[in-house]
């Protein structure tokens, strides 16, 4: 059925392909033609397209057993879980489909720690949050995202956020006051257009945050699980913050999102507090455990320090690119002109996808396994693309 019959409601442009089939790095279409995907789902499918370790996991766990809701236990879940404090070095986990679903958690966990420790009748709701940041498109995530044009139609929303300049401490410090109960940020803007935090910027922020004896959390859902080269992004700043979300890559594909908390803010959360019907089913977990172990067993953490170096050298000096900013393979490539959206078009017509993050910045979001020469490939179509386009 083309698409345009299909009975879909509107929020999402009619696509200009039906894929059908992938492979690694690769995408098929159904007209047989192929694509070198760099944009991996948007930072999702990290350990590649159909890969067959993560697909076995799957498979295997279908077999066994697909679904009990959370007022059961299954392995898989408790595994994924001692997992993500191993590779964290501490906290506890409440799993989720999605990465607005964690940040929800991230939200209603603030909210509980501070009647927790203010009284119920506090008016410590506050959370200040960055310009141009990007924390999902529900009620309780839309007014902590930063950029008013997603805020259009949908008023009124939460009076509890509060935007600042990213990467302006000054301006987060003079915002806090009574009323603020958390700080929320994402360490490397996402859809912001890939911008790092500053080093002494969120520092600053969690050292604020111990002063005032509020909470700091951090927005992982594109910048974690080994895409900037750490486990977390954070973990490239020597960062720990009291709550911080995950998804995208965590299942390579599958609907997993995670809200990873220190055991003093987790515990603020009784039953009935919270909860989820399908959050940390079996299928998932044994996904996201596969993928996990497929990104340690083949290092790909280090191949994507190496896979940046080799991006920023492919960059150098060409016309129209005012550089490559970014960690790991979570880049931007920084235009001289707002012809980013013809540049994204253009590559994709050539076998090659990527994404016009900005109106001046493309978004490179391979999957961690990219090969050399496929990296090669694909900056030599960008490069070409961006000198026509310029």
């Amino acid at each position: 059925m083309p698409y345009f019959e299909a009975p879909l409601i509107g929020t999402y442009a009619p696509p200009a392909v039906n894929f059908v089939k992938g492979k690694g790095c690769w995408l098929e279409d159904d007209t047989g033609k192929k694509y070198l995907d760099f944009l991996a789902g948007i930072a999702v499918v990290s350990v590649g397209h159909a890969n067959p370790e993560v697909n076995a996991a799957i498979m295997d766990q279908l077999e066994r057993i697909g679904h009990v809701s959370n007022l059961f236990w299954t392995e898989p879940q408790a595994l994924l879980a001692q997992k993500l404090q191993k590779i964290t070095g501490y906290g506890k986990v409440f799993f989720a489909n999605s990465g607005a679903e964690a940040n929800e958690c991230a939200v209603k966990l603030v909210r509980k720690w501070a009647h927790h420790n203010f009284g119920d009748n506090t008016e410590k709701t506050k959370i200040l949050c960055a310009e141009n940041s990007f924390h999902g498109r529900t009620l309780g995530t839309l007014p902590a995202t930063g950029q008013p044009a997603k805020w259009k139609g949908f008023a009124p929303l939460a009076q509890t956020n509060v935007h600042l300049p990213f990467n302006d401490l000054e301006a987060f410090d003079k915002a806090i006051d009574d009323n603020v109960a958390a700080i929320w940020v994402e360490p490397i803007q996402g859809e912001g257009g890939i911008v790092p935090g500053q080093v002494k910027f969120l520092k600053g922020l969690q050292n604020l945050c111990k002063e005032r004896n509020i909470l700091f959390v951090l927005d992982e859902v594109q910048s974690g699980i080994g895409r900037t080269g750490k486990w977390w992004g954070f973990q490239n700043f020597d960062l720990k913050p009291d709550v911080f979300t995950s998804a995208k890559g965590l299942g390579n594909g599958m609907p997993i999102g995670a809200c990873i908390a220190s055991d003093q803010v987790a515990e603020v959360f009784k039953p009935g507090d919270h909860g989820t019907t399908f959050g940390g089913g079996p299928v998932p977990c044994r996904a996201a455990l596969a993928a996990i172990d497929y990104i340690e067993k083949n290092d790909l953490m280090a191949k994507a320090v190496a896979a940046e170096a080799r991006i920023r050298k492919a960059f150098e000096y060409k016309p129209g690119v005012t550089g490559v900013r970014g960690v790991g393979l979570m880049l931007g490539v920084m235009l001289s002109s707002e012809v980013a959206k013809k540049v994204e078009k253009a590559c994709f017509e050539a076998g090659l996808i990527v994404n016009a993050v900005r109106p001046d910045v493309v978004r490179l979001t391979p999957p961690l396994i990219v090969s050399d020469s496929e990296i090669d490939q694909a900056c030599e179509i960008l490069t070409r693309k961006i000198e026509e386009e310029i």
